[in-house]
């Protein structure tokens, strides 16, 4: 696998996700380092209702809200071996020992075809290179509801998400790390927390690569909506 890795580095040169800058080994550049929006201390773990707990580096502004929406919508899957680093990185800071499974937030499979790929799996991948192991789909998001970037109120997107996903029997007795690429309201974490519940897990944490800070409803809506989400 490493030799591969270095393999594909010769033929794909790496870039830092944020700037695009070729780099000698796959990472974001000194410059971005500094430059991002970290999240610290305390800050960087998100609670809320219906057992939310989020674990996130970046703050979903600027720099780091420019790099995601090119991984997300602009077919720069490449960055997501650095991006899930990062995520790794993350989770084993705030939940070292916890999870025992990682699986992600899975998108639906019109949106897979028109995306070519999901992201928050690519990430969740990625982030298990650092522990030699591999995500297990646990989840399927078998509607393909409106996007909840296009809905104002919290209570709206809890109800965009309700039913959307299934879980697996396998997610029994387990104690998962769930993925996905921001944390907006938590609206669909939490949906995913309560399914891999019912379907027997013992504990459900959850990781993402950028948090959006607090904000009421009315400056959402004034600044032009949440971000895009699945």
């Amino acid at each position: 696998m490493e030799f591969f890795d270095r393999f594909l580095d010769i033929l794909f040169p790496p870039k830092c996700p944020f700037c695009g800058r070729v780099l000698d080994h796959p990472g974001v550049c000194p410059a971005c380092e500094e430059d991002l929006p970290w999240t610290v201390g305390a800050e960087a773990l998100r609670t809320g209702p219906g057992g939310l707990r989020c674990a996130a580096p970046l703050w979903y502004e600027g720099l780091a809200r420019d790099g995601i929406l090119r991984f997300k919508f602009s077919g720069a899957s490449g960055a997501a071996r650095p991006l899930g680093a990062l995520i790794a990185q993350c989770a084993a800071e705030q939940f070292s020992g916890a999870f025992d499974t990682v699986t992600w937030v899975p998108v639906s499979r019109q949106r897979l075809r028109k995306r070519g790929y999901d992201q928050a799996q690519l990430l969740a991948q990625a982030a298990c290179r650092a522990w030699d192991t591999r995500p297990v789909a646990l989840l399927e998001k078998t509607v393909d509801n409106p996007a909840q970037s296009g809905l104002q109120e919290a209570a709206a997107r809890r109800a965009n998400v309700l039913g959307a996903y299934t879980a697996s029997p396998a997610a029994a007795g387990k104690h998962i790390l769930l993925i996905d690429d921001i944390c907006t309201t938590g609206a669909t974490l939490v949906e995913c927390i309560r399914t891999l519940q019912e379907a027997g897990a013992a504990d459900v944490i959850c990781a993402a690569l950028a948090l959006t800070r607090a904000k009421t409803e009315h400056a959402a809506e004034r600044d032009g909506g949440y971000p895009q989400e699945k």
